[in-house]
């Protein structure tokens, strides 16, 4: 009653007003209300501290446990706290993990930080048992993809979730595409011919851009169809693609995607560009599949018959046929996961694809550059074979076994990466051995160590010798004299499977293994098939004495590669290159 007997104002007529009637109607509810959501929050607020409280434990007795299985694993001693991972860089791990492996065997541990531990391993059975179990990949592997084409069900951290289209593009590689990249080549040197001539008018050009433009054509030729041969906008969509390859593992780098910066905004833009130029091409295929289509249908049966072995055999009809049921025109319409973005899947095998192709490419230039006389050799194989062949537009290559043998030592001595990782990120890894991995480690297998080990390819493992994937009882060691040619169709040289050797390792191993690596050796020997047919590979007069890769330390150090230039053959017309 006191405060309704306060002295007279407006204002406080109005207060004593609006208090007298809270007081009279509303105040034990509003109480209680009051009292209620002041318990709610509490109990909302010892909630939340309990599960940071049980997250924290959590993750510091995952830490604990790391620390204790990490510890019965040799390795060198940590110089600090943060590890080793202030001595590390991408130059020099591989160097680091060689001398760590001499001193401490097979499996070797190396703190990268409080929470980060990398496990190497090298003995080939050890790497095999790994690669079976360690089906994941580390979270931000993919993300190089991601921040450049989307979501991507092809790079994804579990196995279980990229299983399906893994399997899915692995049967389509080896089928209908690995078809189409054998009768495509002829063309797909053609037009990297007529490029390279224009390139060559205002300069010298070396083996990596030449790698770079046949990776790039023969993999677009055999996703997109001849249509792709045509595209007005493919040197456009190779420039925007070799840029973007430079940059993206930079700027997937940063742990948070960096908008704050300029030079994202513009590497971003890039890859907008470079998603409308595929939907431009994939659209294109559609149109034109669409049209052969129409006119397929106004065809009597044996005529379409007819087209349908034209198409097969690389005749003109080929240049609009594009699968119905392709793995491009599934893009649009039939994406497994609606988080994709549209051509996300094809961007990321253009980029991975152009990139290791182009690196295996690069590498055979070289070496048939520097040893002529195996040129010689394999170009009389190929004669041979296409002699016997009842398809001459056709490259035969199973049957050419040097070629094929030299693909495969020019793939073991350049492998793609320096490293294969692995993760298993929730369960612990037990060995053979007994050595027990924890979950969430960093595994890694030195490739170039394993595939220049003595033990695993002999005393000449540093050595180009394509001859050691033959069969022993009648190979001969390569040493670079001039012999005389070849022919192993007429010999008794077998081709030794080189995946029957658990240290054959360029493309990978186990069931994350790469799924192109049938059609990339098929590919690329078809590519060189018709290559080497018309013409013979020269270093360009004055890049003999340029330097040569080196070893140190078991580890190939790579140096610029050779210029060089196309003679054609049984002609004295120089096409340089």
């Amino acid at each position: 009653m006191s405060s309704c007997t306060e002295p007279y104002t407006l204002l406080g007529f109005l207060s004593r007003s609006t208090s007298c009637d809270a007081d009279d109607n509303t105040g034990p509810r509003s109480q209680v209300l009051r009292d209620y959501a002041t318990r709610q929050f509490n109990a909302f607020l010892w909630l939340s501290l309990i599960a940071i409280t049980a997250l924290l434990l959590r993750k510091v007795t995952k830490l604990f446990k790391l620390w204790a299985k990490g510890s019965l694993i040799p390795g060198p001693p940590c110089p600090s706290f943060y590890g080793h991972s202030k001595l590390i860089s991408g130059a020099n791990l591989t160097e680091i993990l060689s001398k760590s492996h001499e001193k401490y065997g097979s499996v070797v541990k190396l703190w990268l930080g409080p929470t980060q531990l990398l496990v190497s391993i090298k003995d080939p059975e050890l790497i095999k048992e790994m690669l079976l179990k360690a089906k994941d990949k580390l979270p931000l592997t993919g993300r190089a993809f991601q921040l450049a084409f989307g979501q991507s069900s092809l790079f994804v951290s579990s196995f279980d979730k990229v299983q399906k289209r893994r399997d899915s593009l692995e049967t389509e590689l080896n089928g209908k595409l690995l078809e189409r990249a054998r009768v495509s080549p002829t063309k797909v040197v053609d037009c990297v011919m007529e490029r390279i001539q224009d390139i060559t008018s205002k300069g010298s050009l070396d083996c990596i851009k030449v790698s770079q433009h046949l990776a790039f054509t023969i993999l677009g030729a055999t996703l997109f169809g001849d249509a792709f041969l045509a595209w007005s906008k493919a040197a456009v969509y190779e420039e925007l693609l070799m840029m973007i390859a430079k940059d993206a593992c930079f700027w997937a780098s940063y742990s948070v995607t960096p908008f704050w910066k300029q030079g994202f905004w513009r590497y971003h833009c890039l890859c907008t560009r470079l998603k409308c130029l595929t939907q431009d091409i994939i659209q294109q295929c559609r149109q034109n599949y669409k049209l052969f289509c129409r006119v397929d249908l106004n065809l009597p049966h044996n005529e379409t018959t007819n087209i349908g072995q034209d198409a097969a055999s690389g005749a003109p009809h080929s240049s609009s046929d594009v699968m119905p049921d392709s793995l491009l025109l599934r893009e649009l319409d039939d994406r497994l996961d609606a988080r994709e973005e549209p051509c996300g899947n094809i961007t990321s095998v253009m980029f991975h694809g152009c990139l290791t192709t182009g690196g295996l490419i690069s590498n055979i230039l070289a070496r048939l550059v520097t040893h002529p006389e195996l040129q010689d050799k394999i170009h009389s194989e190929i004669i041979r074979v296409q002699k016997g062949s009842q398809k001459e537009d056709q490259q035969d290559v199973d049957k050419m076994l040097l070629l094929l043998a030299t693909v495969y030592e020019s793939a073991r001595l350049l492998p793609a990466g320096p490293l294969l990782q692995r993760c298993s990120l929730k369960h612990d890894l037990n060995l053979k051995t007994g050595v027990t991995i924890p979950a969430g480690a960093i595994l890694v297998v030195p490739v170039q160590l394993v595939q220049m080990d003595d033990s695993n390819w002999g005393s000449d493992a540093s050595q180009f010798n394509p001859y050691r994937f033959l069969s022993e009882a009648h190979a001969t060691s390569f040493t670079g004299s001039a012999e005389e040619p070849v022919d192993a169709g007429h010999s008794s040289f077998v081709l030794n499977d080189p995946n029957e050797n658990a240290a054959f390792l360029p493309f990978g191993s186990g069931t994350r293994a790469c799924v192109g690596q049938k059609f990339a050796i098929l590919g690329v020997a078809t590519l060189f098939a018709s290559l080497l047919k018309h013409y013979e590979i020269r270093l360009q007069a004055g890049s003999e004495n340029d330097p040569k890769p080196m070893m140190n330390n078991c580890v190939l150090q790579l140096l610029p590669s050779p210029k060089i230039v196309f003679m054609k053959r049984n002609s004295c017309i120089k096409k340089e290159a």
